[in-house]
């Protein structure tokens, strides 16, 4: 799929001509490294210094002015101090340059008068229509124009395949010289700071765009605009993997929630759920970000998540099969016919079972026989090779024996190269062949997950269901609901009445159990007989959310004096519990007496909108935690991907005495109100706790729903 790319981005990619502005013939200072590492970078374009004293700097004329400098010049690179970059913008603008990177520091980092410093810095830009990076960003590299817009001390990363996009200037500068020292290189750098203009999400189809990159890597702090974010990320990782590493995960700042979905859906929940909808994957660490990052770029996708694990000790071996099975792939079954040839090229005592322990005095040529039968058994997906120093040979020996092999396969290839000292000539090998290495098997494992992770995403886009909204939906009446409600004077900032979350599933086809208010004992017990026995009973309040905590819930109500009982008991609970709450009455319900127990809710996230959560439901959901999230709306394939990834869901197909549910009826009610809550902004929270899931083809009941406008 070709990408479609903003031209007005293309300078910052392609720029036929760069002005220095803050060029300096310091070498202490930035503007001298970045005028360096621009013209050592081999940069074919033009190349012009500016600074008021003029002179001369690495054999070129400094111009006095931006106004001086010829033709072609589309990219200005600002390095002056932060209180004039501002003037220097519009100098820019006035000489028709519509790209600059501003590198300076002094902005919205360093409080308010640095942010209003960089609030006249996008005014002045917008005025003359500049496209910025930064401010305080170290600039950009593309290895392959090649182009080094940084201050960074040489030298830059190597050309290779990995593109890095970061909100951290000095994680950059540590990669740089990381990736160096592992043995890879990057297409592409770019920092981009303070992302007063562009940010992650202007990067992507540029870098899509590109031949030269397989893969996406992004270090984000945050995100703009979640949902823009998505839709770019999805169009672009149906052709290339993205990988992010998202830091601040346990930051202690969380909104003020009430409901249980409120509670589980913190900022972490969402970017899951986002990522998942864009299919980036997501890593822990930067060690990870890179692991992953080589193997998606190195190696071809399997077809499958079975591993032949080819090693010549038993320990690691046993330790690859852990580390496998914990990232939810299986060791291969290996066919008679592999056990056979595997037989006839080892020694007698070496378990051609798998994992294949070839023993300690396993010889290169060893290594070469068992790999080739194993990538040629149709059960083998894909081949984890682990290599400690052997005994009776250098590694270095057998890598290369190794490589021709590995190079020619269609199925991937992961190498655990155990050691330090006495591997180094393997790992060189390896590394200049482009065959993904790793210092234990933990990491290898790891490393196939993630192969096999995209292949899965890869075909189940192919595959996609388009999102639609469910049959019956009324969004224009349930509108009308709140619409209503507010002209009436409805208290919006507080949880909505049960009557018009009532209105609201309805709207929305998500059965409830017959359910009315009662303002009197008498009223209860015939609103009871109307509906028919077993009912339950439930305080009507406004401040009452947790209504089981206040003593305000009482079911499986048989009998007309358990039900005025009920009444009065329930009365006196919540008076007790909380004395300052207003009472509206008593809702008398038929009772749903059979069934599983589980919530669905849905939130409004600041950045990435309605996000809805599955999982285990009743009182202890937050105790459990047994819970999954979606940006929503959704369709039926990702509402079963929430039902697979809990308890809650997977218990819906019976376990032990507890006979299946009907597990259409729950996808159903998450696709109704995945729509209900994308078509409806207004609502921060809306939860369904607990629904009651009957047998097969019974159908499932919302019990208990309540739902909160945003302010």
């Amino acid at each position: 799929m070709s990408q479609q790319t903003d031209p007005t981005l293309s300078p910052f990619f392609n720029p036929a001509g760069i002005a220095v502005i803050g060029a300096s013939t310091t070498p202490a200072k930035l503007g001298f490294g970045v005028a360096r590492n621009l013209v050592q970078s081999g940069y074919t374009g033009a190349i012009y210094f500016v600074n008021p004293r003029g002179g001369r700097l690495l054999e070129r004329p400094i111009f006095a002015a931006v106004d001086d400098l010829p033709a072609p010049v589309d990219l200005a690179l600002i390095i002056v101090p932060a209180p004039q970059v501002a003037q220097t913008l519009a100098a820019v603008g006035r000489r028709g340059i519509h790209a600059a990177i501003i590198l300076s520091g002094g902005f919205r980092e360093t409080g308010p008068a640095g942010a209003a410093l960089e609030e006249e810095c996008l005014r002045v830009a917008r005025e003359h229509n500049i496209r910025l990076i930064g401010p305080n960003c170290i600039g950009l590299v593309n290895t392959h124009l090649p182009l080094d817009t940084t201050f960074l001390p040489p030298p830059g990363p190597p050309p290779g395949d990995v593109a890095f996009i970061s909100h951290s200037g000095a994680i950059c500068a540590a990669v740089i010289d990381w990736a160096r020292g592992q043995g890879f290189g990057l297409s592409h750098l770019i920092s981009l700071g303070n992302q007063i203009d562009v940010c992650e999400t202007d990067t992507l189809a540029p870098l899509a765009a590109d031949p030269h990159t397989k893969v996406i890597t992004l270090y984000l702090e945050g995100i703009r605009d979640g949902r823009r974010f998505v839709r770019a990320a999805r169009r672009v990782t149906r052709d290339k993997p993205i990988i992010a590493l998202k830091v601040g995960r346990y930051s202690a700042g969380r909104r003020a929630v009430a409901s249980h979905t409120g509670a589980l859906a913190g900022q972490e929940s969402a970017f899951n759920a986002a990522f998942r909808r864009a299919g980036v994957i997501r890593a822990n660490t930067v060690e990870e970000l890179f692991d992953w990052a080589r193997a998606l770029a190195w190696c071809p996708l399997p077809a499958g998540p079975d591993v032949a694990v080819l090693t010549n000790a038993g320990g690691p071996g046993v330790t690859a099969a852990d580390a496998l099975e914990s990232h939810g792939l299986s060791l291969a079954m290996l066919s008679p016919a592999t056990e056979a040839a595997l037989r006839a090229v080892l020694p007698a005592d070496a378990s051609v079972r798998n994992p294949v322990d070839m023993l300690a005095a396993a010889t290169a040529g060893q290594y070469v026989d068992s790999l080739r039968i194993l990538l040629d058994d149709t059960a083998v997906h894909s081949v984890l090779v682990i290599l400690p120093p052997p005994p009776m040979e250098s590694a270095g020996g057998v890598a290369r024996a190794l490589i021709p092999i590995i190079f020619a396969a269609v199925k991937p290839v992961i190498i655990a190269l155990m050691g330090e000292r006495m591997i180094q000539e393997a790992v060189e090998y390896f590394r200049a062949a482009r065959v993904p290495e790793y210092r234990f098997p933990e990491r290898a494992a790891a490393a196939l997950a993630v192969l096999t992770e995209r292949a899965g995403r890869v075909r189940a886009a192919a595959g996609e269901v388009e999102r639609r909204p469910p049959a019956g939906t009324r969004p224009a009446e349930a509108r009308r609901v709140l619409d209503d409600f507010r002209t009436a004077g409805g208290d919006t900032a507080d949880f909505l009445p049960f009557e018009i979350v009532s209105r609201l599933l309805d709207a929305y086809g998500i059965p409830t159990p017959q359910a009315a208010l009662a303002t009197t004992a008498d009223q209860a017990v015939d609103l009871a007989w109307q509906m028919g026995f077993p009912v339950a009973l439930k305080i009507a309040s406004p401040d009452i959310i947790h209504k089981s905590e206040a003593g305000g819930v009482l079911l499986n109500l048989r009998e007309p004096g358990e039900v005025a009982d009920g009444f009065a008991a329930i009365l006196n609970n919540v008076r007790t519990a909380a004395p300052q709450a207003p009472i509206d009455g008593v809702h008398v319900q038929r009772m749903v007496t059979t069934g599983q127990e589980v919530i669905i809710g849905a939130v409004r996230d600041p950045q990435f909108e309605a996000i809805v959560m599955f999982g285990s439901g009743g009182v202890e959901v937050e105790g459990l935690r047994d819970v999954e999230f979606s940006l929503a709306p959704l369709n039926e394939d990702e509402a079963q991907v929430l039902l697979a990834r809990t308890w809650a869901g997977r218990r819906l197909d019976g376990f032990r005495n507890l006979p299946p549910a009907d597990r259409a009826a729950v996808l159903d009610i998450i696709c109704r109100l995945g729509q209900l809550a994308a078509d409806l902004p207004e609502l921060a929270e809306i939860e369904l706790n607990p629904v009651r899931v009957l047998a097969l083809g019974e159908g499932a009941f919302a019990v208990d729903a309540r739902a909160r406008l945003g302010a």
